[in-house]
């Protein structure tokens, strides 16, 4: 590809965000709570990146910002039908099922995170959310028992934990789903657009059309 028609289209946050974020995926994924520290951490690495992120899709470039590549339900879908034909227009930034798929990366890491939160605050007392919840029976067996108003709150509270851990993993899962066809998605675009998207997240530029 000729130098001279590439175009910087992604800054620097936003690469770092990217492979920042994918270690700490895989990174959360992978160890599964073993051990639990580097789990939480990289759990709590990805909220950070996120919030981070959805700063910036306001303040930042502008391929980073979301009025550049947030687009209607019905947009998403006629982007993908004229894929399909092999007539669809060109976007220097995200298209709009990137940009659809970007999206719900975003909130199902944020919902399986915050899930997340909920349990290590349930079962073992811990992260920021510790003190919202009362202790689940696991750590009930270290305190004296509890009655009335207080059980019933107990075990409203075990429910929860154990809806929350429910969550966790069903959303973890989800976003792994998504992120295999997000890489999907990247391999057909670049075939289609005959330019290396991976290396253009690296180098932070692609063909200018």
């Amino acid at each position: 590809m000729n130098q001279d028609n590439q175009v910087r289209v992604w800054d620097p946050f936003i690469r770092i965000f990217h492979w920042l974020l994918v270690v700490a995926f895989f990174t959360a994924y992978l160890t599964e709570g073993e051990p639990e520290w580097l789990h939480a951490w990289a759990g709590y690495l990805i909220v950070v990146l996120l919030v981070l992120r959805i700063v910036w899709g306001f303040i930042g470039s502008e391929h980073a910002r979301f009025s550049n590549f947030v687009f209607s339900p019905g947009t998403v879908l006629a982007y993908l039908r004229d894929n399909m034909r092999g007539r669809a227009e060109y976007y220097r930034g995200h298209n709009p099922a990137g940009g659809a798929m970007i999206l719900g990366i975003i909130v199902s890491l944020l919902v399986t995170a915050g899930a997340g939160m909920v349990v290590l605050a349930g079962e073992e007392g811990e992260g920021p959310l510790a003190g919202w919840l009362i202790a689940t029976p696991q750590m009930q067996t270290e305190t004296a028992p509890v009655a009335g108003d207080d059980e019933t709150e107990e075990h409203e509270e075990s429910a929860l934990v154990e809806t929350a851990e429910e969550v966790h993993e069903v959303l973890a899962n989800l976003t792994l789903a998504l992120v295999i066809l997000h890489v999907i998605g990247v391999i057909v675009e670049s075939l289609r657009e005959r330019q290396n998207l991976v290396r253009s997240m690296f180098t932070g530029y692609k063909r200018g059309t």
